[in-house]
């Protein structure tokens, strides 16, 4: 039981790390970070900071619930009462909610794994939410009360962050760690990596944010405008720096806020964190 309890603090503490790399980033093209608001009038980084204060058990209790092989509407409670933590922390707006679901399930994907002593290597954690809660996170959508996410899944048919999970993090997986982990490989450092991976994540994610915000046009042009920067070098060509403010200025005049990007790029930074902790 202790030994269960101290991996739960470690996987929550990788969980708020993750998340608080993901804020200190810039310039991620219209997200809030400590530098600027962003396309946000109403949130800037302290307002994320109390949101992450507010979650700080959130991610241990999830990872410990896990190890008894909970049904996924155990841990949609806990996720439901994470939210109104987070929303009196910060007078009801939406800082964290896609990040309380997503690195939720990862978090009690890797509590569940390390309770029955399996690595969580590879695609292990992605698998895990798959196979155990996959096809009730798809059920529970059907069954969900108005959202934005509902709303773009009707206008659209796009699967959003249910489907992204319910599929076991595709974008994670096949997207988000091997740019990070390439990034890294080229010696950039962390900050550079950490945009490298969002700008990969950007130019193929059906960012559900976006079609919210801006329709079919704005997906489009964040993604245009990400695969752009990405085939004319990237992080990686003599100033790529003064680019990237550029597309957080043309973000921001579109009020253009990639959302979902952002929670897939904090769930890559845990993920690999998690596979580092078991020794990957």
């Amino acid at each position: 039981m202790r030994e269960a309890a101290r991996d739960a603090r470690r996987i929550a503490r990788l969980a708020l790390r993750a998340l608080h790399e993901e804020l200190r980033c810039y310039p991620k093209p219209g997200l809030v970070s400590p530098l600027d608001r962003g396309s946000h009038d109403d949130m800037d980084a302290a307002l994320f900071l109390r949101s992450l204060f507010a979650l700080r058990h959130y991610y241990r209790d999830i990872a410990a619930a896990a190890g008894a092989a909970p049904a996924f509407a155990a841990l949609e409670r806990l996720g439901r009462a994470a939210e109104q933590h987070m929303l009196c922390a910060t007078g009801g707006r939406n800082t964290h909610r896609g990040a309380v679901f997503s690195l939720g399930l990862l978090a009690a994907a890797a509590g569940a794994l390390r309770t029955a002593g399996v690595s969580v290597r590879g695609e292990a954690l992605g698998e895990c939410v798959h196979r155990r809660w996959g096809a009730a996170i798809l059920a529970a959508g059907r069954k969900a009360s108005p959202s934005h996410g509902l709303t773009v899944r009707r206008r659209y048919g796009a699967g959003g962050a249910r489907a992204e999970a319910a599929a076991g993090f595709p974008h994670v997986f096949e997207i988000g760690l091997p740019a990070w982990r390439a990034a890294l490989s080229h010696g950039v450092g962390r900050r550079r990596a950490t945009l490298h991976c969002f700008f990969s994540l950007l130019a193929v994610l059906p960012d559900t944010n976006l079609l919210y915000r801006a329709g079919p046009a704005g997906l489009a042009f964040a993604q245009d405008t990400a695969r752009a920067f990405l085939a004319h070098g990237g992080v990686y060509r003599r100033g790529w720096e003064a680019r990237a403010q550029a597309l957080h200025r043309a973000f921001v005049v579109r009020r253009l806020s990639p959302g979902g990007a952002a929670d897939l790029l904090a769930a890559t930074l845990f993920v690999h964190a998690l596979h580092e902790s078991d020794g990957a």
